[in-house]
């Protein structure tokens, strides 16, 4: 088989005016960015769309991964396309990708194989350069605030507190913890630790992910706490004077990115935030424009519905408005072997070889982390479908078995899905049984109400989603949440911050792990994103993400062709 890169540069793309014509949309309601076929959606389009019903809202999650990942994008991706062979409008919307965690170019997240979004080396480079838009405007508050210590800190602020720091979109391990300030106060400014995260990490990038309107991201980015004044008061981005700048440098990163499918399908690509840290969705300008442009939307949620799914209900959703009309639980065969704790599975090493004979007994071992991501969907009044997505080494038995489960556990439905080989018509099972269960009725309801104490909120996370028994919070995280609440911040949405590789905080328990307490090791706010985020266990040894197995080393040739290397 071809390999993606090779895929990509074969498709038959189209004007964007006739993949904006799909949506309804003029050539008037977007502008080409870069390339004739990208454009940015101007947000005037919310007013031309906000009488037409809305469509279908379908989330794609999947069941814990491997450090594989089990291919949520391109479920996702394949599932737009379907959909035009099964005579529906879709419109798909999904994330950036960033070459922080990946340490390469492309991370999967603009899909694989015949199911992908195009042009993938435009996709997977910089895009429209909203992700640098998304540095410039986090380190020009980095460097406000060195600035106001330097010029007689005005504000009081203790320099100890500051919490914000730099980013930048590369994984560079060195930066991370570093001393700031040297060369005396008139060359270096005020000395002091502080580090670089990758940019998507950035609270700036879940506020785009989050934010309704430029006014809103205005009034979020104000909001942004970056440490405390010594009355132990919080420190604003507003107080500092930047919240204004960084709107400026985000205006035209706030309008969502339209491309296509490989088979011609809308994609709206926006926002990057992680999801073991922020939200992990994409944007919701880019939602609330797509489910009034189609039938039926689409859109992923990063990593299992014990991460992703539950911030895209309970966060998302919240600040949205918009309700979920049906879920879509992506799973394989190797992932529910992995879960019955029996196997090994490395990022960029080949399967154990026993993994792929075939063994039902090994995949009804795994199974319970399907019940308990099945149950994690109904909990919240969403009806699950459950995407097989099969690769070659499947055997028909363990399928079966996959069948049998799903339905037992309360799934509308099991349906195999080849979209990475077959593209749409690989996917035309899925895309039915999604269709069939976005028309059950639906009664969403969130986990928790915002306005129970933050502990309360932490509590039915930890022991509705993921299994816990109970929780453990450190007396640095007690003083915390003490603190927020005092300062007004109590009525937040949780994000939970843990690895993706288990339910627990231990990326080592498979399956779907009892009996635990979950650990809260400290608990930090993002108050213009609008959640509390409190970390699990200890974060610093938590597996970092790993490169995608499939990725491509893109590079260029000496003609300047694009190329892809292994």
């Amino acid at each position: 088989m071809l390999s993606d890169l090779q895929i990509a540069q074969k498709a038959d793309l189209k004007n964007l005016s006739e993949i904006a014509e799909q949506m309804d949309l003029s050539p008037e309601d977007f502008d080409l960015y870069g390339s004739e076929h990208i454009g940015k959606i101007r947000l005037s389009v919310l007013e031309k769309v906000k009488t037409r019903p809305n469509g279908k809202y379908i989330d794609v999650s999947a069941i814990t991964p491997t450090p594989l990942g089990e291919g949520k994008s391109t479920t996702l991706i394949g599932l737009g396309e379907a959909m035009k062979l099964i005579g529906k409008r879709a419109v798909i919307t999904l994330r950036q990708p960033s070459q922080g965690p990946t340490f390469g170019i492309k991370g999967g997240a603009a899909g694989g194989g015949y199911a992908q979004v195009v042009p993938m080396e435009t996709f997977n480079l910089h895009l429209t350069g909203d992700i640098h838009a998304v540095g410039a405007a986090n380190n020009l508050l980095a460097a406000m605030i060195d600035n106001d210590l330097m010029r007689g800190n005005p504000l009081n602020i203790d320099p100890f507190s500051i919490t914000w720091k730099r980013v930048l979109d590369v994984n560079d391990r060195a930066l991370r913890h570093i001393v700031i300030g040297l060369g005396g106060k008139n060359e270096g400014g005020i000395p002091r630790e502080t580090g670089f995260d990758i940019t998507v990490a950035s609270e700036v990038m879940a506020i785009l992910a989050l934010t309704t309107s430029l006014r809103d991201m205005r009034e979020r980015f104000g909001r942004i706490v970056v440490g405390l004044k010594n009355d132990k008061t919080p420190v604003t981005a507003e107080e500092i004077g930047a919240a204004g700048a960084m709107a400026v440098l985000m205006r035209d990163a706030i309008r969502p990115n339209l491309m296509q499918t490989l088979e011609n399908t809308p994609a709206l690509v926006h926002a990057g935030p992680f999801a073991n840290v922020a939200h992990g969705n994409s944007s919701i300008l880019a939602d609330l424009i797509g489910i009034k442009c189609a039938d039926y939307l689409f859109t992923e949620s990063g990593f299992g519905a014990d991460i992703g799914a539950e911030k895209f209900f309970n966060i998302k959703c919240r600040y949205s408005g918009l309700k979920p009309d049906a879920c879509v639980l992506v799973v394989t065969v190797r992932a529910l072997k992995a879960h019955s704790g029996k196997y090994k599975v490395v990022a960029g090493k080949p399967l154990p070889p026993e993994m792929l004979e075939k063994n039902v007994a090994d995949v009804e071992a795994g199974a319970s982390n399907l019940r308990k991501q099945i149950e994690n969907i109904k909990i919240h009044g969403v009806t699950p479908v459950v995407a097989i997505n099969a690769f070659e080494t499947d055997h028909a038995e363990e399928i079966d078995a996959i069948k049998r489960i799903a339905v037992e556990a309360g799934a509308i439905g099991a349906a195999v899905s080849r979209h990475w080989a077959d593209g749409g018509k690989g996917a035309i099972e899925l895309a039915e049984m999604t269709v069939a269960a976005a028309e059950e009725p639906s009664e969403f309801k969130f986990l928790y109400d915002l306005e129970q104490p933050i502990k309360a909120k932490i509590e039915a996370i930890a022991t509705k989603i993921y299994g816990a028994n109970g929780v453990e919070f450190s007396t640095q995280a007690a003083k915390q949440i003490k603190d927020y609440e005092t300062n007004g911040f109590g009525n937040l949405p949780i994000c939970m911050a843990k690895t993706h590789l288990s339910l627990s905080h231990d990326a080592t328990l498979k399956g779907a792990p009892t009996g635990f307490i979950l650990p809260i090791r400290e608990v930090r706010a993002s108050v213009g994103a609008g959640f509390i985020y409190p970390v699990c266990g200890d974060m610093r040894t938590m597996p970092a993400l790993p490169e995608h197995p499939a990725a491509e080393r893109i590079d260029i040739d000496d003609n300047g062709n694009v190329v892809g290397l292994f």
